[in-house]
């Protein structure tokens, strides 16, 4: 009788993993022969578990490889029309010279858009472009620094206030998430009402203040900073709650427990814990900002004053864009490709600062 010992072919503890890629590995067979009086070891050439295993795997993953590109297929046809095609083309545009929109003729490639744009050069004509650099820009980042922290902040506290009385939270819920679904050029035409010289805030407050209308650029930057904290916030407060829904009672209940204040809670567990939504909506805030444009045509029926002369101080980059996209397409191109570099540096820096801030 041949008494049998299986053993493994030696591998070093180290070299474990290597076995999971093996097509095929010997496994050996130590006994006692009684006839020969002694040892013998016998050879089998069977494929190990963990190779089979991991061969099915491969060929699984290989036959369905196809079938993940025909989904895709569809997604990357339209990413490709509507976003990548119409970035590189605009790229192209912003370098050259006197494009003409309707047929697509050019005399050239040049530098000399951006250079005009920031008013470094005069144009064919001799004028020398002003309104980019001393309007459109510093009103877009002016709007940044102000409406994003202002909307994420009272967004913030009215979420956590809406949270903590969840007997009244769903109509509140629906009281505040109107503006969102409410046409923001009906809600502007309100506003322009509200802010007229004869409207409910100089009655109010008893004064003849020009807020809208023929008003200096800071004091009209006021009803326009309102209008869009107002109709920003629902989307924030939305995005808040649902972030506040997965949070862990135990954390509450354990600063209740050590009689920990409001505003400690609030600093040092919810915002925390909150960091992922907080990334999230400051991302697309800066975004939403920097491409501000809606609100000023419904407040101010275009940039500054009503009328064909329209004032131009309350001009943004993208009014800008829109504004020169017929007549100037080269110029207006520029402009789009300096806010789409903007928009990406500032994303960026966002992201590498989440990697320290954010706990997922």
């Amino acid at each position: 009788m041949l008494f049998k010992r299986k053993q493994q072919d030696s591998a070093p503890a180290h070299l474990a993993a290597q076995e999971l890629f093996a097509e095929e590995r010997p496994v050996y067979e130590e006994g006692y022969d009684p006839e020969q009086k002694q040892i013998v070891r016998l050879v089998s050439r069977r494929a190990s578990k963990k190779a089979y295993q991991t061969r099915g795997i491969e060929d699984i993953g290989a036959s369905n490889n196809w079938k993940g590109w025909i989904y895709l297929a569809p997604v990357i046809v339209l990413v490709a029309i509507f976003l990548i095609y119409p970035l590189i083309n605009t790229i192209f545009i912003a370098f050259t010279k006197n494009y003409e929109y309707a047929t697509g003729r050019f005399d050239g490639l040049t530098f000399d858009n951006f250079a005009y744009i920031f008013g470094l050069i005069t144009n064919a004509a001799g004028g020398r472009e002003t309104n980019f650099i001393r309007y459109a820009v510093p009103n877009t980042f002016l709007l940044v620094i102000i409406t994003v922290p202002v909307s994420i902040f009272l967004a913030l506290i009215i979420s956590v206030a809406l949270n903590s009385i969840p007997w009244f939270k769903k109509f509140l819920q629906t009281v505040f998430f109107l503006p969102y679904v409410t046409n923001a050029i009906a809600v502007g035409m309100v506003f322009s009402v509200i802010f007229d010289d004869a409207g409910v805030i100089n009655f109010i407050f008893n004064t003849s203040t020009t807020w809208i209308r023929g008003a200096e650029p800071m004091v009209a930057m006021i009803p326009l900073c309102l209008y869009i904290v107002w109709g920003s916030i629902p989307y924030k407060i939305l995005i808040f709650l649902s972030g506040l829904q997965g949070i862990d009672k135990q954390y509450y209940q354990a600063a209740m427990i050590d009689s920990t204040p409001h505003w400690k809670v609030l600093w040092k567990i919810t915002v925390p814990l909150l960091s992922p939504q907080i990334l999230y909506i400051m991302i697309t805030s800066f975004i939403g900002s920097f491409k501000e444009y809606t609100h000023i045509v419904g407040l101010f029926n275009g940039p500054g004053t009503l009328g064909e002369a329209g004032d131009p101080n309350m001009e943004t980059i993208v009014y800008y864009i829109y504004e020169n996209l017929s007549n100037n397409t080269s110029f207006a191109a520029a402009a789009a490709v300096f806010l789409f570099v903007i928009i990406l540096i500032f994303t960026a820096l966002q992201f590498w600062a989440s990697k320290k801030k954010v706990h997922y």
